[in-house]
């Protein structure tokens, strides 16, 4: 393995397999959970994971890793997931991805922007802020977040009543 750590090979491992069940490796984490050690794999796609998604993956990470010695000869657990409300919004993707959603952005001068998401290209991202639109580059952003809304847009187009 050289250098690479153990997070960089497992990710290096399951791109290519995760990639070919139509989704994106998100993340990769390990930690010890009593005797076992815990594998997260946080998948994700445009439109969202659905179960049987999850399934079709974890038994596809399962196999790879049956082939590869990363994990060693003792027990863990496999768990695959989708990515929470709460993960930062730092690929292009994950902007993409939050389409119609507010979030709120943190600017690399310090600044906060909050509004929601009209549109993301490669470049960066256009948020209408109070009405108004505004572009954001991706070079001006350290991350954002997509905040929790107990309403959102989608709801309230036409279902007064």
């Amino acid at each position: 393995m050289g250098s690479a750590s153990p997070r960089d090979h497992l990710m290096k491992l399951l791109e290519p397999v995760v990639g070919a069940e139509g989704l994106d490796l998100e993340d990769v984490t390990v930690t010890q959970a009593g005797k076992r050690k815990l594998l997260r794999v946080v998948v994700d796609r445009d439109g969202g994971v659905s179960l049987d998604d999850v399934a079709d993956v974890s038994q596809a990470v399962s196999a790879a890793l049956d082939e590869d010695d990363t994990m060693g000869q003792s027990a863990y657990t496999l768990e695959v997931s989708s990515p929470g409300v709460d993960r930062p919004l730092t690929e292009p993707r994950h902007w993409r991805r939050a389409a119609k959603r507010l979030v709120k952005a943190e600017l690399r001068d310090g600044t906060v922007v909050e509004g929601r998401v009209v549109a993301a290209d490669d470049s960066g991202v256009d948020l209408d802020v109070e009405g108004a639109g505004r572009r954001l580059d991706y070079q001006d952003l350290t991350r954002g977040r997509v905040q929790v809304e107990f309403r959102r847009i989608d709801d309230v187009d036409g279902d007064e009543g």
